[in-house]
Protein backbone atom coordinates (compact mmCIF):
# COMPACT_ATOMS: atom_id res chain seq x y z
CA UNK A 1 0.00 0.00 0.00
CA UNK A 2 1.54 3.53 -0.47
CA UNK A 3 2.27 5.93 1.40
CA UNK A 4 0.41 9.10 2.19
CA UNK A 5 1.37 12.15 0.85
CA UNK A 6 2.91 14.61 2.71
CA UNK A 7 1.49 18.41 2.63
CA UNK A 8 4.14 20.73 4.21
CA UNK A 9 2.62 24.11 6.06
CA UNK A 10 -0.06 25.07 8.79
CA UNK A 11 -4.12 24.59 7.66
CA UNK A 12 -4.27 28.37 8.36
CA UNK A 13 -2.37 29.49 5.32
CA UNK A 14 -5.21 29.72 2.35
CA UNK A 15 -2.38 28.50 -0.23
CA UNK A 16 -2.10 25.00 2.64
CA UNK A 17 -6.22 25.07 3.21
CA UNK A 18 -6.38 24.78 -0.92
CA UNK A 19 -4.76 21.73 -1.05
CA UNK A 20 -6.21 20.17 1.74
CA UNK A 21 -9.95 20.58 0.14
CA UNK A 22 -8.93 19.11 -2.76
CA UNK A 23 -7.01 15.95 -1.08
CA UNK A 24 -10.66 15.41 0.63
CA UNK A 25 -12.79 16.05 -2.33
CA UNK A 26 -10.68 13.37 -3.95
CA UNK A 27 -10.55 10.92 -0.83
CA UNK A 28 -6.68 10.89 -0.79
CA UNK A 29 -4.78 9.83 2.06
CA UNK A 30 -2.43 12.52 3.39
CA UNK A 31 -0.39 13.51 6.17
CA UNK A 32 0.09 16.86 7.46
CA UNK A 33 3.55 18.12 8.35
CA UNK A 34 3.63 21.04 10.74
CA UNK A 35 6.23 23.59 9.77
CA UNK A 36 6.84 26.23 11.82
CA UNK A 37 7.47 29.73 10.19
CA UNK A 38 7.85 31.76 12.83
CA UNK A 39 11.14 29.69 13.80
CA UNK A 40 12.32 29.62 9.94
CA UNK A 41 11.84 26.28 9.41
CA UNK A 42 10.89 27.05 5.71
CA UNK A 43 13.97 29.04 5.11
CA UNK A 44 16.13 25.42 6.17
CA UNK A 45 18.00 23.87 3.68
CA UNK A 46 16.17 20.33 3.99
CA UNK A 47 12.74 22.10 3.39
CA UNK A 48 13.99 24.24 0.68
CA UNK A 49 14.92 20.98 -0.95
CA UNK A 50 10.96 20.57 -1.55
CA UNK A 51 10.27 24.51 -1.67
CA UNK A 52 12.94 26.31 -3.29
CA UNK A 53 10.88 29.22 -2.62
CA UNK A 54 10.58 28.83 0.80
CA UNK A 55 6.88 28.96 0.95
CA UNK A 56 4.26 26.87 1.85
CA UNK A 57 3.07 24.31 0.82
CA UNK A 58 5.29 21.55 0.10
CA UNK A 59 4.08 18.27 -1.30
CA UNK A 60 5.42 14.81 -1.45
CA UNK A 61 3.88 11.48 -2.89
CA UNK A 62 6.95 9.97 -2.07
CA UNK A 63 10.12 10.07 -4.27
CA UNK A 64 8.00 13.71 -6.12
CA UNK A 65 8.23 16.80 -4.45
CA UNK A 66 5.79 19.66 -5.64
CA UNK A 67 5.09 23.33 -5.03
CA UNK A 68 2.75 25.97 -5.77
CA UNK A 69 -1.07 24.86 -4.74
CA UNK A 70 -2.54 25.14 -7.83
CA UNK A 71 0.03 22.85 -9.69
CA UNK A 72 -0.31 20.41 -6.14
CA UNK A 73 -4.62 20.75 -7.06
CA UNK A 74 -3.95 19.63 -10.35
CA UNK A 75 -1.56 16.81 -9.57
CA UNK A 76 -3.46 14.94 -7.43
CA UNK A 77 -6.93 15.35 -9.53
CA UNK A 78 -4.79 14.24 -12.73
CA UNK A 79 -3.27 11.32 -10.45
CA UNK A 80 -6.19 10.53 -8.62
CA UNK A 81 -8.92 10.55 -11.54
CA UNK A 82 -10.85 7.72 -10.59
CA UNK A 83 -11.06 8.47 -7.05
CA UNK A 84 -13.40 10.74 -4.75
CA UNK A 85 -15.26 13.57 -6.66
CA UNK A 86 -14.59 12.68 -10.44
CA UNK A 87 -16.16 15.78 -11.38
CA UNK A 88 -13.42 17.85 -9.59
CA UNK A 89 -11.31 17.79 -12.79
CA UNK A 90 -12.60 16.64 -15.97
CA UNK A 91 -11.23 14.15 -18.51
CA UNK A 92 -13.41 16.20 -21.10
CA UNK A 93 -11.09 18.60 -23.48
CA UNK A 94 -14.30 21.37 -22.93
CA UNK A 95 -15.05 20.83 -19.90
CA UNK A 96 -11.27 20.55 -18.61
CA UNK A 97 -10.90 24.37 -20.80
CA UNK A 98 -13.89 25.52 -18.99
CA UNK A 99 -12.06 24.48 -15.80
CA UNK A 100 -8.86 25.84 -16.36
CA UNK A 101 -9.81 29.57 -17.36
CA UNK A 102 -11.79 29.72 -14.47
CA UNK A 103 -8.79 28.85 -12.13
CA UNK A 104 -7.03 31.01 -14.40
CA UNK A 105 -9.88 33.72 -13.88
CA UNK A 106 -8.91 32.92 -10.07
CA UNK A 107 -5.15 33.48 -10.09
CA UNK A 108 -4.92 36.07 -12.15
CA UNK A 109 -7.59 38.30 -11.42
CA UNK A 110 -9.91 37.39 -8.36
CA UNK A 111 -6.40 36.47 -6.45
CA UNK A 112 -4.51 39.37 -6.01
CA UNK A 113 -7.35 41.75 -4.50
CA UNK A 114 -8.51 38.99 -2.35
CA UNK A 115 -4.86 38.04 -0.98
CA UNK A 116 -4.32 41.59 -0.36
CA UNK A 117 -7.44 41.97 1.28
CA UNK A 118 -6.78 38.52 3.34
CA UNK A 119 -3.58 39.78 4.45
CA UNK A 120 -4.93 43.93 5.62
CA UNK A 121 -7.70 42.48 7.20
CA UNK A 122 -6.91 38.73 8.50
CA UNK A 123 -3.08 38.75 9.06
CA UNK A 124 -2.18 42.07 10.07
CA UNK A 125 -3.88 42.79 12.73
CA UNK A 126 -2.75 39.48 14.19
CA UNK A 127 1.12 39.76 13.59
CA UNK A 128 0.81 43.79 14.95
CA UNK A 129 1.25 45.52 11.33
CA UNK A 130 -0.22 48.76 10.62
CA UNK A 131 -3.05 47.68 8.16
CA UNK A 132 -3.11 50.20 5.04
CA UNK A 133 -6.06 51.95 4.18
CA UNK A 134 -5.53 52.93 0.87
CA UNK A 135 -4.82 49.19 -0.44
CA UNK A 136 -7.60 48.16 1.69
CA UNK A 137 -10.24 51.13 0.10
CA UNK A 138 -8.12 50.28 -3.95
CA UNK A 139 -8.54 46.38 -3.30
CA UNK A 140 -12.29 46.72 -2.31
CA UNK A 141 -12.58 48.55 -5.54
CA UNK A 142 -10.84 45.84 -7.56
CA UNK A 143 -12.40 43.17 -5.70
CA UNK A 144 -16.01 44.65 -6.26
CA UNK A 145 -15.67 44.58 -10.24
CA UNK A 146 -14.66 41.22 -10.32
CA UNK A 147 -17.60 39.95 -8.49
CA UNK A 148 -19.85 41.80 -10.57
CA UNK A 149 -18.66 39.65 -13.42
CA UNK A 150 -18.84 36.62 -11.27
CA UNK A 151 -22.91 37.40 -10.66
CA UNK A 152 -22.86 37.61 -14.15
CA UNK A 153 -21.98 34.28 -15.11
CA UNK A 154 -23.08 32.65 -11.82
CA UNK A 155 -26.80 34.05 -12.77
CA UNK A 156 -26.51 31.44 -15.96
CA UNK A 157 -24.36 28.52 -14.21
CA UNK A 158 -24.95 27.00 -10.97
CA UNK A 159 -21.49 26.89 -10.69
CA UNK A 160 -18.03 28.63 -12.49
CA UNK A 161 -17.07 26.28 -15.00
CA UNK A 162 -20.54 24.76 -15.06
CA UNK A 163 -23.51 22.54 -13.47
CA UNK A 164 -20.60 20.59 -11.33
CA UNK A 165 -18.87 21.74 -8.50
CA UNK A 166 -14.87 21.56 -10.11
CA UNK A 167 -11.74 22.81 -8.91
CA UNK A 168 -12.26 26.36 -9.89
CA UNK A 169 -14.74 27.13 -7.22
CA UNK A 170 -12.62 24.80 -4.77
CA UNK A 171 -9.61 27.43 -5.67
CA UNK A 172 -11.78 30.41 -4.27
CA UNK A 173 -12.70 28.93 -0.87
CA UNK A 174 -9.28 29.98 1.21
CA UNK A 175 -9.69 33.67 0.73
CA UNK A 176 -12.93 33.76 0.35
CA UNK A 177 -13.68 32.22 3.99
CA UNK A 178 -11.55 34.81 5.11
CA UNK A 179 -12.81 37.63 3.74
CA UNK A 180 -16.59 36.93 5.21
CA UNK A 181 -15.71 35.29 8.14
CA UNK A 182 -12.70 37.52 9.47
CA UNK A 183 -12.71 40.44 7.18
CA UNK A 184 -15.92 42.21 7.65
CA UNK A 185 -16.02 41.49 3.82
CA UNK A 186 -19.92 39.13 4.16
CA UNK A 187 -21.71 42.03 1.98
CA UNK A 188 -20.05 42.17 -0.82
CA UNK A 189 -20.58 38.19 -1.70
CA UNK A 190 -24.01 38.54 -0.13
CA UNK A 191 -25.48 41.76 -2.04
CA UNK A 192 -24.85 39.83 -5.27
CA UNK A 193 -27.52 36.80 -5.40
CA UNK A 194 -26.00 34.32 -7.67
CA UNK A 195 -22.30 35.25 -6.38
CA UNK A 196 -24.26 34.55 -2.32
CA UNK A 197 -25.80 31.45 -3.87
CA UNK A 198 -22.42 30.03 -5.16
CA UNK A 199 -20.65 30.66 -1.91
CA UNK A 200 -23.03 29.49 0.46
CA UNK A 201 -23.31 26.11 -1.85
CA UNK A 202 -19.25 25.66 -1.66
CA UNK A 203 -18.35 26.35 1.77
CA UNK A 204 -21.29 23.83 2.82
CA UNK A 205 -19.36 20.99 1.61
CA UNK A 206 -17.99 18.21 3.50
CA UNK A 207 -14.57 18.46 2.58
CA UNK A 208 -14.01 22.57 3.14
CA UNK A 209 -16.11 22.26 6.79
CA UNK A 210 -12.92 19.70 7.51
CA UNK A 211 -10.47 22.17 6.67
CA UNK A 212 -11.94 24.75 8.75
CA UNK A 213 -11.81 22.45 11.91
CA UNK A 214 -8.39 21.76 10.80
CA UNK A 215 -8.29 25.37 11.17
CA UNK A 216 -9.78 25.99 14.45
CA UNK A 217 -7.76 23.07 15.71
CA UNK A 218 -4.08 24.44 14.87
Amino acid sequence: MAAPVKVYGPPLSTAVSRVLACLLEKDVEFQLVPVNMANGEHKKPEYLKIQPFGQVPAFQDESIAIFESRAICRYICEKHADKGNKNLYSTNPLVKASIEQWLEAEGQTYNPPSSALVFQLAFAPRMNIKQDEESIKLNDQKLSKVLDIYDQRLESSRFLAGDEFTLADLSHLPNTHYLVTVGNRGEAFSSRKNVDRWWNEISSRDSWKKVVEMQKSK
